[in-house]
């Protein structure tokens, strides 16, 4: 199907990307749309991680605050697995973040899929990955993150997990995806 970008304009150019588009696109029928103003958030793209701990049947997820999940009386708090923008290749921001935010070093990890959180207004694409853990590096305490970033590591029970999710006290979107991924996986071994 075909796309005509008339113009494109950048509202906001900070660490997060706005852009406005005047575009037409092919309709089903063959033939153009009429003019059409969209606005597009360029946030990058991201990879998560969902952490498995096989000997204790258990997820390595974290929680932390987040703004526009607080904003018209939401949690605030919110918990996740492990994420990060994709600067490089998926598997280094994979390895890199999960040090970074749990203090396990992981070697290998499993795709699992790929998808659009939100493809109204924004153009990020979550590529969702599995690693199993055992053990982690020597820490101090259970909380981590850089800068801003203020971040607890906790272990929940996968069964625990999944009622989380279903009373939405698990409510991220990239998190849901890969548990029951994870579910999935486990199931057809």
């Amino acid at each position: 199907m075909k796309v005509i970008i008339k113009d494109t304009k950048r509202e906001y150019d900070g660490f997060f990307k706005v852009d406005r588009v005047l575009l037409q696109h092919e309709k089903f029928d063959g033939s153009m749309s009429n003019e059409i103003d969209r606005l597009n958030f360029n946030r990058g793209d991201t990879v998560a991680v969902i952490l498995y701990n096989k000997t204790n049947k258990s997820l390595v997820l974290i929680r932390q605050f987040r703004y526009p999940a607080y904003v018209d009386d939401g949690p605030g708090w919110l918990i996740e697995c492990v994420a990060g923008i994709k600067d490089n290749g998926d598997i280094s921001v994979a390895k890199k973040e999960v040090l970074e935010e749990t203090g396990y070093k992981i070697n290998d990890v499993k795709y699992l899929t790929q998808f659009y959180p939100s493809p109204g207004g924004c153009s990020e694409r979550i590529s969702v990955y599995l690693a199993y853990v055992e053990t982690r590096e020597e820490i101090k305490d259970e909380y981590f993150g850089t800068g801003n970033e203020d971040i607890e590591v906790i272990e929940i029970p996968l069964t625990k997990a999944l009622e989380m999710v279903k009373n939405s006290e698990i409510c991220d979107g990239k998190t849901i995806i890969g548990i029951y991924h994870l579910r999935d996986e486990l199931e057809e071994e």
